[in-house]
């Protein structure tokens, strides 16, 4: 190609970029001019609906549980990118199968807060910081409807218009907090019918996160969407992925809004880095602590096994790292999953990363074949896994499984009757009389008074015991202390061993 051909292709290039961008500007105006948005500052919403525990379906192929919500608030300062979301839920006609709280007592009260680049959550006057979320949480923000015009006409946006049957659509794009691509469908009422992105998660890799908005009513001159559905999963190859419907009441434009005052506890918090603290239980057998969960690692004559690879490749990793000092030069073959939950999931890539094999349940294999270890590219927050890929290896579990190197047994098994989740597994080492179970039973706190009644999930646990004839005498819980079977009996009624 010669030099002037390429200077021409260049120009050409130059010349058809700005040109969509200024199309995507003309439809950007046009869209705030029809729906008020040059003249909304603040805004609040209230509705009713229901929403979801993401990751924390009954069965891989479920939707998340869902929650009736009876209040719904959202007041937000686009110029001070602030945002406060007060939900009151309660379990209401939606079967009480699977995690995330499920089954709710009573009324629950939720209250999300995001400030520039703080997050934190109110429960009653406590604030808890929520580092992690601040980012998530600004992207709420710019994915309204009208704070989708705010941020795409500040950014670099283009546009592509497309017929659907005889229905003209825009799509404009842009990138958001320097990272996020962000795709809004203008329909030809200049509405924002559709708002996408993509955010990390460490179980599905670039997730699809969206907001879909119906029903448009004037709202003393703003129009506004009175429909809002959202959509938070992978829909290509999983349906679970229905997060939150809110039916809008009530609008009000340019609220009075206060500035939220960010607490000192969340300035000065960081996003906390994962540590692992080790308490040996038994000879070749140690509880690893130190954080929201916990795993064990058991000693084999030449491995190491790992119960649980909860949340993240970080925690994974530092769990990994405590495992090998305390069995130095043996290799962690075998990660035990309780569950397919997220926050008990989240951490097998990693795990396969360092070629471990993985026991689970023979109903999760699919889920994990198709979804979790998809080779679809993870470009938001790569993984060990996705720079050096390998296939996962599994063993699975129908209603018993043995691990064992002819002198040590853990001894894998199925609970029976349970709604939190499909295909639980508990472990057990009967030398040791020590039973691993992942959100069915934790011991109460240190000093704390024991609950007036079991739990659903307690009572399984207990029934599952009496029925395996299984001789306990320490529980180790995914969440929480380890306690004796002695605080367990007290609590759900079974006869001590």
């Amino acid at each position: 190609m010669s030099r002037r051909c390429a200077a021409v292709c260049a120009m050409l290039a130059l010349m058809v970029g700005t040109a969509a961008a200024q199309d995507a500007r003309s439809v950007l105006q046009a869209a705030s001019t029809a729906m008020g948005a040059a003249s909304l500052k603040t805004v609040q919403i209230t509705g009713t609906g229901w929403n979801a525990a993401m990751g924390q379906s009954f069965s891989p192929e479920a939707d998340w549980p869902r929650f009736e919500v009876t209040k719904y608030t959202r007041t937000i300062d686009y110029g001070a990118r602030s945002s406060s979301e007060q939900i009151t839920r309660r379990q209401g006609t939606y079967p009480a199968q699977g995690g995330g709280g499920t089954p709710i007592q009573g009324e629950q009260q939720q209250h999300f807060l995001v400030s520039g680049n703080s997050a934190w959550n109110m429960q009653g006057a406590t604030a808890t910081p929520a580092a992690a979320a601040a980012e998530v949480r600004q992207l709420d923000i710019i994915m309204t409807p009208h704070g989708f015009l705010k941020a795409a006409a500040a950014g670099n946006p283009t546009a592509m218009t497309r017929m659907q049957g005889n229905r003209k659509t825009t799509i404009v794009s842009f990138t958001a907090l320097g990272k996020y691509k962000v795709n809004g469908t203008i329909n030809d009422q200049n509405q924002v019918e559709l708002v996408q992105t993509w955010i990390a998660n460490p179980v599905l890799g670039d997730t699809l996160y969206e907001t879909r908005y119906t029903e448009y009513k004037d709202f003393a001159g703003v129009k506004f969407p009175t429909v809002l559905h959202s959509h938070q999963g992978d829909v290509r190859l999983n349906p679970g992925h229905n997060v939150m419907e809110i039916r809008v009441s009530n609008v009000q434009p340019n609220v009075t809004v206060a500035a939220l005052a960010v607490p000192d506890n969340v300035r000065q918090a960081a996003v906390a880095r994962e540590r692992v603290e080790s308490q040996k239980l038994a000879d070749g057998v140690w509880f690893l602590g130190g954080g929201s969960h916990n795993s064990l690692a058991v000693e084999f004559r030449d491995f190491m096994a790992v119960v649980d690879g909860p949340l993240s490749e970080e925690r994974s990793l530092a769990v990994i790292a405590e495992v090998q000092k305390l069995a130095p030069n043996k290799p962690v073959r075998y990660v035990v999953n309780t569950h397919h939950h997220f926050d008990h999931s989240g951490g097998l890539r990693t795990y396969v990363a360092e070629g471990a094999t993985i026991i689970t349940h023979q109903g999760n294999r699919a889920f994990y074949e198709n979804v979790v270890f998809h080779p679809a590219a993870r470009t938001l927050q790569p993984d060990r896994l996705s720079l050096a890929p390998r296939a996962p290896v599994f063993e699975t579990v129908n209603q018993k499984y043995v691990l064992s190197d002819g002198v040590r047994t853990m001894d894998i098994h199925l609970v029976q009757g349970l709604g939190h989740a499909q295909g639980m597994l508990m472990a057990f080492l009967p030398k040791e009389r020590i039973l691993v179970n992942a959100d069915l039973y934790s011991p109460p706190a240190q000093g704390a008074q024991p609950p007036a009644t079991p739990t659903a999930a307690s009572v399984a646990l207990n029934n599952n015991i009496r029925r395996l004839n299984l001789d306990v005498a320490q529980h180790v819980p995914i969440h929480g202390r380890v306690g004796t079977n002695d605080e367990f009996a007290k609590i759900v009624g079974a006869p001590r061993n």
